[in-house]
C-alpha cells in the first residue's frame, strides 16, 4: 500500500535457508520453558532468532529455524562454516515422547536458515520441537523449544476454531506489543498473517508519528538478495514476535513491502529502475529470502513456485491464502475502461481460476479468503484536506487520482465480479474474506451493487484487521488517537453504508472465531505502539452469522 514517507515438493527432511548480515545480535531466552528433562539449556547465541512453525496440516506442520555458526555469520553476510542438526518433535514439552525426528543441514547458501516439513503426526495435536546443532562451529547448541498444532482432519467434525489475525508490521513506526498480546493466548490454532512483515524503506523514511521509534537495517532501502535477508534477520530479533513464532504456527501470506511498496507484475511504485536496476531481480531477492526466513509452505508445479495456497480445518472451514502483487497489473492512475477490462487482473488468470475452482467447489461450511488488500467498495467521503491527503496515501490512491481505492480490488473490478459472482452461483453462503494492508479496522458487507445496498443484496462479508504499528489517520495528521479519526469514521461509513464500522487510528491485532452458527472478529488494540510494554483493550466485535451474508455487531 502507499506510505508517506518519514522445484519439488518440502520433503519431512528437506530444508530451505536464509540469512542477512546487520541483524541485531540479541539472545534468545527460551521462549517456552528453560529446557528438557535433560538440562539442556537453549542457546542465546547460536539460536538468536528464534523458531517458528507454520502452515499446519492435519498430519505435519512446518518448523523453521535459523544458525548462527559464529558471530561473523550474520544474515546475508555470506559468512559462515556449514552446520549439521537434529531436529525433534515431541508431544510433551519435557520431550519425554518424541514422535519425529531427523537430521539436516544449511550453510552461507541458505543464509544458514533451517526448514523442515514434518510428517506422520496426529491431527489437531499440540507439540512441542527444537533444534540441536551436531556438526560446525557451533556445535552443541540447543534452540529454543517451540509450541505448534497442527490442523484436524480433512473430515472431522469441528465444533470451533480460532485464529489470531494480524497485518503491516513496521520496525520503526513502533514495538510489536500486539504480537506480546496475542502470544499470551493459548486457545488460538494459528496466526494468520496478511502481509507487510517486514517493510523495505530505508532508515528514517517511515516511522511513528513523531519519527522513527528504532532504526531500520540497513540503512537504506533493500533491493539486493543481502539487504532483504538483513531485513527479515533484523525483525527476527524482536522479541515480542519471537515469542509469538514460538508458541503459534502462522499462515502467512505477502503485501507489497515484503518487496516494495504498490508492487505489481512489472514494477513497483517504490523502485526506480535507474538506480535500483531489475524489478524481476529485485523481487526474486525477495521472494528468495522471503522464502528463507518464514516458515511457509510454497507450492510447487512443474511449471512454477507459488505462495496462494489452502488450509483446510475438518468440514468447518478452508483457508485460501491469495498472493495479490505477483500476478497483478499496474493499476490505472484513474478509472477508466482499461480498469474493467479483460486484460487487467489483481490475481492473474491461473490464481484467479485456481480460487474461483476451490470457492466454488469447497464441502466445507465456511470459505475464508486470506486477502492482503480490501475487495469492499470504498468512496472517499468529503474531510477536511489534511485528513483525506492521509487517507488516500493509505489506501493507495495515486496523487491527483480519483477517489476510489485503485490499489485494491476496487481497481480490478471486472476480477472482483468474477470471484464474488462465482461464488453466488455457486449457492456459496458464507464466504468470508479476512483483510489487512490498510491500517484500519473494517466489518463490511459486500454489495452486489453498492449503489444500491441493502436492497440489491450482498455477495459476501469482509473482516479487515488494523495494523500492527504501521501508521494510520491520527499518526499521518498528527494528532492525538480517536479524534480526527472519529470524524473521518462516521464519514466513511455515511458514504459507504455497506461498511458497518471502521476504526481509522488503533493499532493492534485481532482474533477470528469460527464456528457452526457463526464467523466472529474480535479486535483488540494497544494503548501506545511506542511503548514496548504498553497494554492492549478489546475494541470491538462483530460477526455474521451462517447464511446471512450480513456483518452484525455483537455487544
Amino acid at each position: 500500500m502507499s506510505e508517506i514517507r518519514n522445484s519439488l515438493p518440502v520433503s519431512r527432511r528437506t530444508f530451505v535457508g536464509a540469512a542477512g548480515a546487520g541483524a541485531l545480535a540479541l539472545g534468545v531466552p527460551s521462549l517456552i520453558g528453560p529446557g528438557d528433562a535433560r538440562g539442556d539449556t537453549p542457546s542465546t547465541t547460536a539460536f538468536r532468532h528464534g523458531v517458528a512453525s507454520g502452515d499446519p496440516l492435519p498430519n505435519g506442520v512446518i518448523i523453521w529455524t535459523r544458525v548462527t555458526p559464529t558471530a561473523a555469520a550474520t544474515p546475508g553476510s555470506g559468512r559462515g562454516a556449514p552446520s549439521t542438526l537434529t531436529w525433534e518433535v515431541a508431544s510433551d514439552k519435557g520431550f519425554g515422547s518424541i514422535v519425529a525426528s531427523g537430521s539436516t543441514s544449511t550453510d552461507a547458501s541458505r543464509d544458514h536458515t533451517v526448514k523442515v516439513d514434518v510428517a506422520g503426526l496426529a491431527p489437531r495435536t499440540r507439540y512441542w520441537y527444537r533444534f540441536r546443532v551436531t556438526g560446525g562451529p557451533a556445535a552443541g547448541a540447543v534452540s529454543p523449544i517451540g509450541r505448534t498444532r497442527t490442523a484436524p482432519a480433512a473430515d472431522a467434525d469441528v465444533a470451533s476454531v480460532k485464529f489470531g489475525v494480524v497485518s503491516c508490521s513496521n520496525w520503526e513506526a513502533g514495538y510489536f506489543a500486539a504480537y506480546r498480546h496475542l502470544a499470551k493466548r493459548t486457545e488460538l490454532d494459528a496466526v494468520v498473517h496478511l502481509g507487510d512483515y517486514i517493510y523495505e524503506y530505508g532508515a528514517g523514511e517511515y516511522g511513528g508519528k513523531t519519527g522513527p521509534v528504532r532504526r531500520h537495517e540497513p540503512a537504506h532501502d533493500i533491493v539486493s538478495l543481502a539487504d532483504y535477508r538483513i531485513r527479515h534477520g533484523q525483525y527476527k530479533t524482536d522479541p515480542d514476535l519471537r515469542e509469538l513464532h514460538a508458541v503459534h504456527p502462522f499462515i502467512v501470506t505477502w503485501d507489497d513491502h515484503e518487496s516494495a511498496d504498490n508492487s505489481y507484475r512489472a514494477g513497483a511504485e517504490n523502485h526506480n529502475r535507474r538506480t535500483q536496476g531489475s524489478w524481476a531481480a529485485r523481487k526474486a531477492n525477495a521472494d528468495k529470502a522471503y522464502y528463507e526466513w518464514m516458515p511457509v509452505r510454497p507450492v510447487v508445479t512443474e511449471s512454477n513456485r507459488h505462495i496462494y495456497r489452502r488450509l483446510r480445518y475438518g468440514n468447518l472451514l478452508e483457508l485460501s491464502m491469495l498472493d495479490l502483487r505477483t500476478y497483478r497489473d499496474k493499476e490505472a492512475s484513474r478509472f477508466s475502461k482499461r480498469s474493467d477490462s479483460d486484460k487487467t487482473t489483481i490475481t492473474g488468470r491461473t490464481q484467479m481460476e485456481w480460487i474461483t475452482g476451490g470457492v466454488t467447489t469447497s464441502t466445507t461450511r465456511w470459505q475464508l479468503v486470506g486477502n492482503s488488500v480490501m475487495i469492499t467498495p470504498f468512496l472517499l467521503p468529503p474531510l477536511d484536506p489534511d485528513t483525506t491527503g492521509a487517507l488516500t496515501d493509505l489506501i493507495g490512491v495515486p496523487e491527483n487520482g480519483i477517489p476510489l481505492n485503485g490499489d485494491q480490488w476496487d481497481g480490478y473490478t471486472r476480477d472482483r465480479a468474477t470471484l464474488l459472482d462465482a461464488a453466488d452461483r455457486a449457492g456459496k453462503r458464507n464466504v468470508v474474506f479476512l483483510t489487512g494492508d490498510i491500517h484500519m479496522s473494517f466489518a463490511n458487507d459486500i454489495p452486489r451493487k453498492a449503489a444500491a445496498y441493502p436492497a440489491a443484496g450482498t455477495l459476501g462479508t469482509e473482516f479487515v484487521v488494523t495494523s500492527v504499528t504501521s501508521n494510520n489517520i491520527d499518526d499521518m495528521v498528527k494528532v492525538p488517537e480517536h479524534t480526527v479519526g472519529n470524524a473521518a469514521s462516521a464519514a466513511i461509513s455515511a458514504t459507504n453504508n455497506h461498511i458497518r464500522w471502521v476504526d481509522t487510528d488503533a493499532h493492534g491485532y485481532a482474533v477470528l472465531t469460527v464456528d457452526d452458527a457463526a464467523a466472529r472478529m474480535d479486535w483488540y488494540f494497544v494503548r501506545d505502539r511506542a511503548d514496548r510494554r504498553t497494554g492492549a483493550y478489546h475494541g470491538q466485535a462483530w460477526q455474521v452469522r451462517s447464511g446471512s451474508r450480513r456483518v452484525t455487531r455483537v455487544r
